[in-house]
């Protein structure tokens, strides 16, 4: 693209430079003519007739004064002519480059309010053209996709004001029911006070939910790196996740390289894993094991560890294998269901792996379903972030 434009600047400077040449010819091959029948010519005898009124001169004389007039300032009438070409020629380039000026802004206006309209400018600026094409397909790419995204976080609030609904109104009603029988048996009362906790507890979840919502686009992550034995790290995830896995009477089984270290964010990385194991107890079928494995590996240009989360459950169809890490996105449709969040874990959880260099995918077939994070290993962070910038 800077070669278009070195050529567009180089034929620009060539037609300015063949114009002032081609008008300083002409200026100075009429000039000549001029001076060498000066007195055949309309200017020269007009100038005669007025040295004879002015001056009073005699006809003769003023002829003479006037040839001796141009053939002495024969140099500065050239000079002059050149001067003027050169002003004209400068006129005709301004109005030239305004001219391509207007054309592209009212091609940006264009691009702005009418996006479906093709682009049209001067040959000159081909180049321009194709880049206010692609900057049109970019805006309106990033148009639908920002549609979409409030589309499905409109959904997604209704979809939680609708969940709240029954969580509250289970709590308001077993705590008004145990308010109005005092007499209510120890059994039962601790039956129901445990009922109005969980669903208070599910109160909670929404809640926050609803807080990821509104901090996502506004929040910028900071990464406070240091480094981590991810072994360690990784037990630890599973162990204080034992209360979520035992509600489905999962477990989890963790096998990692001993010593595998990596650098990162150790609040925000709990939160990436924490979200990957919550998705995989959703999704996982009750009764089943989860296996998180932790290797670290050499790729072709780097090192890298790479950690698998698999869960054994129903496959996720590809379609919405491919959308999973969008925001706002659920790959269970039903907003009734325990398991249905704010679509954001998944969404966070990517973001935080890009930010420490790393990449974050999924598979699924029909018995299991894996997610794979990779992260550089330590010491290859910056060599990372620096090679995809």
């Amino acid at each position: 693209m800077k070669n278009e434009y070195r050529r567009f600047r180089k034929k620009i400077l060539l037609r300015a430079f063949a114009g002032f040449v081609l008008a300083s010819a002409v200026w100075y091959g009429v000039f000549s003519l001029a001076a060498q029948s000066v007195l055949g010519t309309m200017i020269a005898e007009t100038a005669v007739q007025m040295l004879v009124c002015v001056k009073g001169m005699t006809y003769k004389d003023a002829e003479e004064l006037f040839k001796s007039m141009v053939a002495d300032n024969k140099l500065c009438l050239g000079l002059l002519g050149c001067v003027v070409s050169a002003a004209a020629l400068f006129v005709i380039t301004a109005n030239r480059m305004a001219a391509y000026l207007s054309n592209i802004s009212s091609a940006l206006d264009q691009v702005e309010h009418e996006p479906e309209e093709p682009v049209v400018l001067p040959e000159e600026l081909l180049p321009l053209t194709g880049q206010l094409e692609e900057l049109k397909g970019e805006l309106l790419r990033r148009e639908k996709e920002a549609a979409v995204s409030e589309q499905k976080k409109n959904e997604l609030v209704a979809y939680l004001a609708h969940d709240l609904r029954t969580p509250l109104t289970s709590v308001v009603a077993y705590l008004t029911m145990l308010e109005n029988q005092p007499d209510m048996e120890t059994s039962e009362r601790a039956k129901y006070t445990h009922i109005a906790l969980e669903k208070a507890l599910r109160l909670e979840e929404l809640i926050n939910e609803f807080f990821d919502i509104t901090k996502f686009n506004l929040q910028d992550f900071v990464l406070e790196k240091q480094e981590m034995d991810l072994s360690i790290f990784l037990e630890q995830i599973a162990d204080e996740n034992y209360a979520m896995l035992q509600k489905k009477g999962m477990t989890c089984a963790v096998d990692a390289q001993e010593g595998l270290m990596i650098k990162g964010d150790p609040d925000k990385l709990a939160r990436v894993f924490e979200n990957l194991l919550g998705n995989a107890v959703a999704y996982g079928s009750e009764n089943t094991r989860i296996l998180i494995q932790a290797r670290g590996g050499h790729g072709r240009t780097t090192r890298r560890t790479t950690i698998v989360f698999t869960n054994e459950g129903p496959q996720i169809p590809q379609k919405k294998l491919e959308m999973i890490f969008e925001r706002f996105y659920r790959a269970d449709d039903s907003r009734s269901s325990k398991t249905g969040g704010s679509g954001l874990g998944l969404a966070i959880a990517k973001q935080v792996v890009e930010l420490h260099g790393g990449t974050i995918t999924a598979a699924s077939d029909r018995k299991n379903t894996r997610f794979i994070v990779t992260f550089p290993a330590v010491g290859q962070e910056n060599k990372n972030l620096t090679a995809g910038r």
